[in-house]
């Protein structure tokens, strides 16, 4: 196994503890017959969060995977979230994209930015200068290790009436946002959003509705949905509880493009799909662990 092979096989043997919806979803598709194990599902990409303070943040964390042979690809920019983010296509085919965000801290109001401070500032190097990038075992160690204390349950309120996803990321740190399941190679039935999102409704999964179901991009190419994220019993500083959400799951449908229509489905690669990503898809997908999803009955 390559480093970069241990790295991911790391990065989702955890998701999938945490993230009940994964295994239930996968046994679903394996019930009906769409796939016969979970490695036959492409992982479309897979996303995380970081903040954007000395040391941390994109600068670092991209990092890791670039030495593992992932390019840097296009920047977006989510104003209203304040966030940044980048996505990163892999060395071959068979691995995921991976998608990078980073929140803005000093576009926050003066108290959040001090939260967040109070936190990130115990982090004095950049951390993954000290990780040798070439032993799978250490990073997976790394993405799983936390990088400052746990926060207090008001600090995590108070960050969350701000910034969702600020509070998200003082809790998770650099936890697996997202996976994201490529339907478009799904057998006829389940090989569209709009297919695999009545599967997963009449299989009595919640979907992200904001922005509507489906999100879709203005070409047409990129359709995206997700479910929301399970809310989970999260343990703060001084032992106290409180349920917060979780991670999520995504579902992807990159269509062929205009000038590969006429190729027959056999000969359809990944490179013959719409790439990349779309910034108002996106930016809906990041409600799936925000509240107006989360607090939905």
């Amino acid at each position: 196994m390559t480093t970069l092979e241990t790295v991911l096989d790391g990065l989702m043997s955890r998701y999938k503890e945490r993230v009940p919806d994964v295994s239930a979803i996968i046994n679903a598709m394996i019930e009906e017959g769409v796939i016969v194990k979970d490695s036959d599902i492409e992982n479309d990409h897979i996303a995380f969060r970081t903040i954007g303070v000395p040391h941390l943040g994109i600068q670092s964390f991209e990092k890791i995977f670039l030495h593992n042979g992932y390019t840097k690809k296009d920047y977006y920019n989510f104003s209203e979230k304040k966030l940044d983010a980048y996505w990163y296509a892999p060395p071959a085919d068979k691995y995921p994209r991976i998608f990078i965000s980073e929140l803005r801290v000093k576009d926050l109001s003066p108290e959040a930015q001090a939260i967040i401070h109070r936190y990130t500032d115990e982090v004095t190097a950049d951390p993954v200068d000290s990780i040798d990038l070439n032993n799978g075992a250490a990073v997976d160690k790394f993405l799983h290790s936390a990088l400052w204390r746990t926060p207090t349950l008001a600090d995590y309120q108070t960050l969350a009436a701000e910034s969702e996803y600020a509070a998200w990321v003082i809790y998770n740190r650099y936890y697996l946002n997202h996976f994201t399941v490529s339907v478009h190679n799904l057998k006829p039935g389940y090989n569209t959003v709009a297919d695999f999102n009545a599967f997963l409704e009449r299989r009595g999964f919640k979907l992200n509705d904001a922005g509507g179901k489906i999100k879709t991009s203005p070409d047409k190419g990129l359709l995206q949905s997700s479910t929301v994220a399970r809310m989970i019993e999260a343990t703060f500083a001084n032992g106290e509880k409180q349920l917060i959400a979780g991670s999520y799951v995504e579902f992807a449908e990159r269509r062929v493009l205009p000038q590969f229509a006429q190729l027959p489905p056999a000969a359809i690669k990944r490179e013959h799909r719409r790439e990349g990503f779309e910034a108002n898809n996106a930016d809906k997908i990041f409600e799936s662990t925000y509240s107006n999803q989360t607090g939905k009955s």
